[in-house]
């Protein structure tokens, strides 16, 4: 009896690879990525990858390795979405040093990569690293033309005309954060956009 519950208890405590990758993400080792982003820094702003570089989060997202799935890394600026703050004369209390950007930097990576690859369709996007500069993405794009797409019921609604140009219409996971529309909140004016609800909202 003792050891069958040994064997039980081993079985529950047993994780998978996902799991142990989506640790090791928590706190990546310092050296690794410091040499990733080196590289990154010397390669071109959007880089065709071949595989996705945190598995566990892309797979999350909505990846599959098969044909028709295109991961791009992207690297994009830190900072810029500030006002610039007064030297002299007058000057309100508060001294507009607030953001008067109201969208994240993984939504506005999303937009750059649907600008630049227009046959590509943006499914989702995660953060693989930042320095003093920059923020490095990946994206993970679809390309609605491929057979291997329309023929999965999985993915295949990606097809469809109403979902066109997802990222710069705020309707990926990034856009709809931004957006501020995980609130549901009866009283927020965010719904069914912020410009209906005369920008009180956010």
């Amino acid at each position: 009896m003792i050891e069958k519950k040994s064997k039980k208890e081993n079985s529950k405590g047993t994780k998978g690879l996902y799991y142990h990758l989506k640790q090791a993400w928590k706190k990546p080792d310092k050296k690794t990525l410091r040499e990733r982003m080196i590289e990154w820094r010397k390669s071109g702003v959007f880089t065709k990858v071949d595989k996705p570089l945190r598995l566990d989060r892309a797979r999350a997202l909505g990846y599959k390795d098969k044909k028709g799935f295109v991961i791009i890394r992207v690297r994009i600026k830190r900072g810029g979405h500030k006002r610039p703050r007064p030297n002299k004369g007058r000057r309100s209390k508060r001294l507009h040093t607030r953001k008067n950007l109201k969208m994240s930097y993984k939504w506005i990576a999303e937009q750059r990569v649907e600008r630049k690859y227009k046959n590509l369709m943006v499914l989702n996007s995660y953060q693989i690293g930042k320095d003093g500069i920059h923020y490095f993405y990946e994206t993970i794009c679809v390309d609605p033309q491929r057979p291997e797409i329309k023929n999965d019921k999985n993915i295949n609604w990606i097809t469809k005309s109403v979902n066109k140009k997802r990222a710069m219409r705020g309707l990926t996971s990034a856009g709809k954060k931004s957006r501020g529309l995980r609130s549901k909140h009866p009283t927020s004016k965010v719904r069914p956009s912020v410009r209906a609800g005369r920008r009180k909202g956010k």
